[in-house]
């Protein structure tokens, strides 16, 4: 059975397929429940399709909005009713009254809070909001950040813990940017929004850096398709908002998203 599973993902990520089958089998054969940290989109794809594998497995999701990104699962038996399970959620509220304070991006906020020493699967999804941030916790650690999270990109910031009703959402802000390009291939593509050379782009794929729909591609000529998200270490991510016509020459037109 678990090479019949990896046969289905990519090796890189067998890892985490050994540790959700083991939720899936624990909650099905020994009736066990498993509250997760939070997982990515991938992972959550690959964990529900194991829960999909098993009759007598249930699974709840829970990342604080209805279109969150990152969520916390909730693995047991399909005997149990899981819709008034603690998912164990918090909102960490951050604010200033410094001015520069609101042209803090996304990235300042979780390179502050990953420099406490908190493992990513600890935070779910940060929203950075016209008067401060609201980032998801997971409940256990949301004290020693309210704590200890004294500033962001060296400004001072005050912090408050809210009951997850009381999470603000925000709206996904993207850099949109047009051209033209002779293929869909990842690393052409990848290059221009990241205004790379086409060599330089080679290193973090063949790396195993950058993943395609949260899925590791290491494979340069691998062709994107409209709705794509591309992350790349160290140079953000962008989606492929629109794949348009060709142009006389020959080059597919392109609108590309690149997250702010």
């Amino acid at each position: 059975m678990k090479n019949e599973i990896y046969g289905h993902f990519h090796p890189d990520e067998r890892q985490f397929v050994d540790k959700a089958w083991e939720w899936v089998t624990n909650a099905g054969e020994y009736h066990e429940t498993k509250l997760t940290e939070f997982l990515d989109p991938r992972q959550g794809y690959i964990l529900q399709s194991l829960v999909n594998r098993h009759p007598d497995v249930t699974v709840r999701w829970e990342g604080g909005s209805s279109d969150a990104e990152r969520k916390r699962a909730m693995v047991a038996p399909d005997y149990r009713d899981l819709a008034d399970e603690d998912m164990e959620l918090s909102v960490l509220s951050i604010t200033s009254g410094e001015q520069k304070f609101l042209s803090l991006e996304h990235g300042d906020y979780m390179g502050s809070i990953l420099g406490l020493g908190i493992k990513r699967g600890k935070i779910g999804d940060i929203h950075v909001l016209e008067d401060g941030c609201h980032v998801v916790v997971a409940a256990d650690i949301a004290d020693y950040l309210s704590i200890h999270l004294t500033s962001v990109h060296r400004m001072n910031v005050s912090t408050e813990i809210l009951p997850l009703s009381g999470l603000r959402s925000s709206q996904v802000k993207l850099e949109t940017m047009e051209f033209t390009v002779a293929s869909l291939r990842l690393d052409g593509i990848a290059a221009d929004v990241t205004r790379l050379s086409r060599s330089k782009i080679l290193a973090p794929i063949k790396a195993g850096r950058v993943r395609v729909n949260w899925k590791v591609e290491e494979d340069p000529s691998c062709a994107l398709k409209e709705g794509d998200m591309v992350s790349i270490q160290g140079f953000g991510r962008f989606k492929l908002l629109e794949i348009g016509s060709l142009t006389k020459k020959g080059r597919y037109r392109i609108l590309a998203g690149k997250f702010v």
